[in-house]
């Protein structure tokens, strides 16, 4: 699959009601959000899912973000006036703003602006992401310096089984991941555990060599596959190519954790929810 690596693509939104007609500020492709989110970082947090995604994964569990043509378009107002209702419940749990989509990377500009905001109001920001982009676009870099916590999504280690899982290869990902150390940006790293696919020595014991490696990185959390998304891929008329595949439970999820622990991850840095003895 070709994949442009370009220039960030900027939608813009023209400001109303101003005597500035030609003045324009970012918008985003926004897919939908949910107000009090519990498992995409820190504390209680308004998550904010984009339109659009470079990667195919094969187990995404949300199929319709994929395309860039759908979404309703926003403002980083329009956001910010929704957000507000929450603070108070953010600020109490120490929860924040968490973008994720899609690939919030795709619009790198918008989530800047609006990350921008909330280090203005100090409220935490985090960017849950697969790190599939160039590193040579300023609107990426100048996202980053306003990112408070990475969730970083590692796929595969083999590069055959990411192009097969994604199709797209996995080392725009490893570059960013060396981005996030070299700059000491905190990262969360997060791995899906599809049985007989990602929870196998061939994929566990490389991953827990490259995760030690990253100083950064201050927890790992191991996510069963499940089978929630599939009715989204058949209501656009696709099948998943895992839909043989059974989902992971909790001793698969506790199986991957003692392999990682056992080849060299600290187990200080296991979510809690994944530890056998949980």
């Amino acid at each position: 699959m070709a994949v442009a690596m370009g220039k960030a693509e900027v939608t813009q939104c023209p400001l109303e009601q101003t005597a500035l007609k030609l003045s324009t500020v970012p918008c985003g492709q926004v897919h939908s959000v949910e107000t009090m989110g519990t498992l995409d970082g820190p504390g209680l947090r308004f998550v904010i899912f984009l339109q659009g995604c470079p990667l195919h994964c094969a187990y995404c569990h949300n199929r319709d973000t994929w395309s860039r043509s759908g979404g309703q378009l926003m403002t980083v107002d329009q956001v910010w006036a929704q957000l507000l209702r929450y603070r108070p419940y953010m600020e109490a749990s120490g929860g924040g703003v968490t973008v994720s989509g899609g690939e919030p990377l795709l619009q790198a500009p918008f989530v800047a602006s609006l990350f921008h905001r909330c280090h203005q109001a100090g409220i935490h920001t985090a960017l849950d992401t697969s790190g599939f982009a160039s590193l040579r676009q300023q609107a990426v870099t100048d996202l980053l310096a306003q990112t408070d916590l990475v969730l970083l999504s590692l796929k595969a280690m083999d590069r055959a089984l990411h192009l097969r899982l994604t199709g797209v290869p996995p080392e725009p990902t490893r570059r960013f991941a060396a981005y996030l150390a070299e700059h000491a940006i905190p990262a969360w790293i997060r791995v899906v555990i599809i049985p007989g696919i990602t929870d196998t020595p061939a994929n566990l014991e490389p991953l827990a060599a490259y995760v030690s490696s990253l100083p950064n990185v201050t927890r790992v959390e191991l996510l069963p596959f499940t089978k929630l998304g599939e009715p989204k891929w058949t209501a656009l008329g696709d099948r998943s190519p895992l839909a043989d595949v059974r989902a992971a439970g909790d001793q698969d999820v506790a199986r991957a954790a003692t392999f990682l622990v056992e080849h060299g991850l600290p187990a200080r840095l296991l979510s809690p929810d994944c530890l056998p003895d949980r």
